[in-house]
């Protein structure tokens, strides 16, 4: 049973008058009248368990900070008109409106509730169950009854730098229409043969063509296609830390996401991996479009884990393959987990691949570096300004072991780290 507002405000206007004459007889009667208003209000309500509850679409997907609706179909299998409220329980993140909603459905009928979800955070919500209270005629009591109903929303990462690809595919086809670059001497890809002229490298002479053609031929190179892409981002204990309203992985995220879907358009092979003392996710494909897809969804239900990134299970998972690749990885220039955690495995990294760290840069800090008023403020801009020191020192080891390092804001990595892929590209480095 449970009781309504409304019946609590009668109880309370009636003891109204009763505190003016409180005879005990008088108190007995109002309880015994109440009493029996209550009860003849619950005997008339309708009986939760002839409700047949139904979940329309148990499984939904949208993208984060969009909108979607879930629906619950509500059977009256019963002989009375079922009247009260309904709650499904969503959780707070997944943003549910409105809360309640008022049920009236006719002996026989069915009614379709609807709930609009706008999720507030990324990953997995999953719905706990529906609650149905059915009010009697007065509205002062009821019969209450909660029904599991499992549903899953998953909200994909916003993906908000995808607004900046059209313009790099530009840069890619452009580049793509260049004549291919031929270089003399060794190469990475062999293209034609040529006949040999002053100047060119005599390690490039290809003696089997000299000797059928009876002068000296060369071979030409030209930058290898479908190169091997390999974008790590880090899930542990430093991607948790919040840039903004987001955590760093968030923006990380973004950042694999946008340099994944203009690799697989300039038809390059692109393995995404995630981890942090373990292997979280890894996603390949051929498929462009099908492979952006894949990294969406698999990414979306990670979360930051509390722990320390053993980066030699990441790099172990780099060198599975011994072709040379670009490796990118996405994790915060934090100087004590960069000195003990990343750099150890740097130079066996470097020595076979070409090797980019990019790291989520919090705009606070540069905010903090510029207010003085107050000793409080002075205090936050000493210590602001040792934090960007200490990340340029330790972004300064990375650079003399060889590795390209990009520090910038969330809105900023992204675009940052697709820039420095075309520009390899354009050099012939990639």
């Amino acid at each position: 049973m449970a009781l309504t507002t409304r019946a609590a405000a009668l109880l309370l206007l009636g003891l109204v008058p009763v505190g003016l004459r409180p005879e005990g007889s008088t108190v007995a009667l109002w309880t015994l009248v109440w009493l029996v208003l209550v009860g003849l209000d619950l005997a008339l309500a309708a009986t939760p368990s002839a409700l047949r509850l139904t979940r329309e679409d148990p499984a939904l997907q949208v993208r984060l900070g969009e909108s979607t609706t879930t629906g619950v179909l509500v059977e009256n299998t019963g002989r009375r008109r079922a009247r009260g409220l309904l709650r499904d329980g969503w959780p707070p993140s997944a943003g549910s409106s409105p809360a309640r909603h008022p049920l009236d459905v006719p002996s026989g009928e069915v009614r379709r509730v609807s709930t609009r979800l706008t999720p507030t955070r990324r990953g997995d919500r999953r719905a706990d169950r529906v609650t149905v209270r059915l009010l009697g005629p007065l509205g002062l009591a009821g019969r209450q009854r909660s029904v599991e109903a499992p549903a899953r929303l998953r909200a994909l990462h916003a993906f908000p730098s995808r607004k900046h690809l059209p313009s790099r595919l530009a840069v890619l086809r452009e580049l793509d229409g260049r004549a291919a670059v031929r270089t003399r001497g060794q190469g990475t890809e062999f293209d034609s043969l040529r006949e040999y002229v002053d100047g060119d490298d005599v390690r490039s002479i290809d003696w089997r063509a000299t000797a059928r053609r009876q002068h000296l031929v060369v071979r030409t190179w030209q930058p290898e296609q479908h190169r091997r892409i390999v974008i790590v981002v880090d899930t542990g204990r430093t991607s948790a830390g919040r840039v903004g309203e987001a955590p760093r992985l968030d923006a990380a995220m973004d950042a694999a996401l946008l340099l994944t879907a203009l690799a697989g358009h300039a038809r390059d092979r692109v393995q995404v991996v995630a981890g942090d003392r373990r292997i979280r996710t890894r996603v390949s494909g051929a498929d462009r479009a099908g492979l952006l897809h894949d990294v969406i969804s698999a990414m979306t239900p990670i979360d930051p884990e509390v722990v320390e990134t053993d980066w030699g299970v990441l790099a172990a998972e780099v060198t599975r393959s011994t072709h040379r690749s670009l490796v990118v990885l996405l994790t915060p220039l934090e100087p004590a987990a960069v000195e003990e955690g990343l750099i150890p495995v740097l130079p066996a990294l470097v020595a076979h691949h070409r090797v980019v760290v990019a790291s989520v840069a919090d705009p606070a800090l540069d905010a903090m570096r510029a207010a003085r008023d107050g000793s409080e403020e002075v205090w936050g801009a000493v210590a602001a300004e040792r934090t960007v020191s200490l990340r340029r020192q330790a972004s300064d080891a990375l650079g003399r072991l060889g590795v390209d390092v990009l520090d910038a804001t969330p809105e900023d990595l992204p675009v940052r780290l697709a820039d420095h892929y075309l520009a390899l590209k354009r050099e012939g480095l990639l």
